[in-house]
């Protein structure tokens, strides 16, 4: 029923409009010709020839402007939606027919007998006023739309700053106007061109630069602001964003360029802003086509596999095809979420997934000696600091004998590339997590150091049970004869979202209310993204030529204090207003910075400007090796002075004094 009804709107609609057109064509040339004659109808009528030359005329004229219309589409278009398409149409039609028109009645006029000619001004403006009704008439109806869509929304509509005067900028302005159930309304409009300032576009003022916004928010009464920017820096973009989010507006961000190359800007495409957006760094884009060409076809065991990093690592590999991957993980519910997500979107994909121990070398052999992985992620470790200072044995076992156990496990069967996730906490370590992670450094480069030596079988195999783990069972040493294994390590800050990281447990005390606990005021870390510290530590196992510690540029460190501000901010909320923040004092082996390289290492480009490699720092790798035995041992027997045998073998090493 409701669709006859429309179909029955529209032929109403069109009838309207051939009368309408049937009318005035003939009128325009009318009012033309008494326009010619001062508006005096009886000067008209003192010229015969020209009134019986419009009177024949004018009923096929007529019939000839509702075919040329009907032809042009004029009858079918839907008039509130009319816009530079139409308008051509109307053009076209009115051109048209003028032609017809001036031909025809000039012919007519002679064939009448009609001393002279017509008059000029007939002529010009005849399609003047034609060419008005014709457009009058359907453009008024889209006006008058416009005018209540803008009324309906003045009473009852949130304000909106626009930030962006560019063509992006432009095209959100028309979405938000020419949807008309939208009850948001463009109040004002903010760019850093001082060309544009005090102009206007579609009646919306241009009211200054990044300047402006938190006197245009008071002044417009703006409950939400768009960044419509999508060329901008991400520095550039961090420096609004600060600003605007201290306004306590709710913000929205265009993602990127690709929105608008693509024709893809409206407000539906708008998203959140993150907080990422706030630490100004440009992300690694990285060119990864010699990482995935480097992966395909082979076998890959990521240890750690379910964790935050290991799970985004084994969703990149899985995408570009490798032979086998194979998770390997200690906690079986995070294996079994990256096992499911990946089997229903790679159903081909050759997955292996085992739950285990890197402690374990009886495990770790069994692993190696079964699936022969040719490239190994290690990202299985311990990586909470105050956790770790209650429990330091736990961290070296974990941490430090695990990775020799997997690490020489690699090197004795067939690994082509062995890639160590790091952390910026193994430089200069106050706690003992950051102390493990430079022995599994140390391990790395002793393990490179070794094998390029020639000297692989002077690398004792930890144990701390004899047994079928024993690699050189015959005694003769041939196993050690053909080791190839590249061994690199990777090391970054803090990973943004990551389990145990800062920013999920600020969230859930947000979520609660708060209060948010922060450490100390002035302490600073590094962060990156998930996918970025992935990208990194994929690049690692094609760059790699042995004992490298890679290290990305992370630009400049955030303060917590302010992150945890911007994230109470961004969830519509004042800080120590709405939120309060808590101080609680440095926690156990924690410091107020961290250091992305010690002082005794030096950077060397890579191909990759935010890529750098810090020269390996000297070190007697036979003490190392006897000193790693004692420290296994001490560790399996839960020593209570663990971080002194600790602090023994890293120099740089300096247990907070908490």
């Amino acid at each position: 029923m409701s669709s006859k009804k429309k179909m029955q709107h529209w032929r109403s609609v069109a009838a309207f409009l051939l009368i309408w057109d049937a009318l005035t064509v003939v009128l325009a040339y009318f009012l033309a010709i008494w326009i010619r004659f001062d508006c005096s109808i009886s000067s008209y009528l003192n010229h015969p020839y020209i009134v019986r030359t419009m009177m024949w005329f004018a009923p096929f004229y007529a019939a000839i402007c509702l075919v040329v219309y009907s032809r042009c589409h004029l009858y079918r278009s839907i008039w509130r939606f009319a816009s530079y398409d139409e308008m051509l149409r109307c053009i076209l039609a009115t051109a048209v027919t003028t032609v017809i028109h001036h031909t025809c009645v000039a012919i007519l006029y002679s064939a009448l007998g009609g001393p002279g000619r017509m008059p000029i001004s007939y002529f010009v403006m005849g399609p003047i006023i034609q060419f008005f009704f014709t457009v009058s008439v359907r453009f008024s109806y889209r006006m008058i739309q416009l005018l209540k869509g803008k009324t309906s929304r003045s009473g009852s509509s949130r304000e909106i700053m626009l930030i962006g005067a560019g063509s992006a900028g432009q095209m959100i302005l028309r979405d938000i106007n020419h949807t008309k159930e939208n009850a948001e309304r463009v109040v004002c409009i903010i760019d850093d061109n001082p060309n544009k300032w005090n102009r206007y576009i579609d009646g919306v003022p241009i009211v200054g630069g990044r300047d402006e916004i938190m006197n245009a928010v008071q002044k417009y009464n703006i409950k939400k602001i768009y960044l419509a920017i999508p060329t901008a820096t991400a520095e550039q973009k961090r420096d609004i964003l600060t600003i605007c989010n201290e306004t306590g507006c709710e913000l929205k961000s265009l993602p990127g360029i690709y929105q608008l190359a693509s024709g893809e800007v409206t407000v539906n495409r708008m998203r959140n802003v993150a907080l990422e957006d706030l630490l100004g760094r440009e992300p690694i884009r990285a060119d990864m086509s010699e990482v995935f060409a480097f992966i395909h076809g082979k076998t890959v065991l990521v240890t750690g596999g379910g964790g935050s990093i290991g799970s985004e690592l084994c969703r990149q590999i899985a995408a570009h095809e490798p032979r086998q991957l194979i998770i390997f993980d200690i906690y079986e519910n995070n294996a079994y979420a990256i096992q499911l997500e990946l089997k229903e979107k790679y159903p081909d994909l050759d997955l292996v997934t085992l739950i285990g121990s890197v402690r374990d070398s009886r495990k770790m052999f069994d692993l190696f000696e079964q699936y022969r992985p040719q490239v190994v992620y290690h990202a299985a470790a311990h990586k909470h600091v105050p956790l770790m200072e209650d429990s330091p044995c736990e961290s070296i076992k974990n941490n430090a004998l695990g990775t020799y156990k997997t690490a020489y496990a690699a090197m004795l069967h067939g690994c082509e590339r062995f890639v160590l996730i790091s952390t910026d906490k193994a430089v200069n370590p106050t706690n003992i997590m950051g102390a493990s992670k430079r022995l599994c450094e140390m391990i790395i480069q002793t393990f490179d150091r070794k094998i390029k030596e020639g000297k692989a079988d002077e690398l004792p195999q930890l144990f701390t049970h004899e047994g079928v783990e024993n690699a050189d069972k015959d005694g003769t040493g041939a196993i050690f004869q053909d080791v190839h294994t590249e061994f690199v390590a990777v090391r970054f800050g803090n990973v943004l979202g990551s389990n145990g990281s800062v920013i999920p447990i600020f969230r859930k005390q947000i979520e609660k209310g708060g209060p948010v606990t922060v450490t100390h005021p002035d302490i600073i870390r590094y962060f990156m993204t998930i996918p970025e510290a992935v990208s990194l530590v994929m690049l690692a196992g094609t760059y790699a030529k042995g004992g490298e510690i890679f290290v990305l540029d992370m630009g400049s460190p955030v303060k917590i204090d302010t992150l945890a501000r911007n994230l109470i901010r961004l969830n519509g909320y004042k800080p120590d207003v709405d939120i309060k923040i808590v101080y609680t004092g440095l926690r156990p082996g924690e410091k107020l910075y961290e250091e992305k390289l010690m002082a005794e290492e030096g950077l060397q480009k890579t191909d990759n400007d935010l890529i750098h490699i810090g020269k390996p720092v000297a070190f007697d790798t036979d003490q190392f090796l006897a000193q790693m035995n004692d420290l296994m041992i001490s560790a399996s027997k839960n020593k209570k002075d663990i971080k002194e045998r600790v602090q023994a073998i890293v120099s740089t090493y300096h247990p907070a004094d908490n």
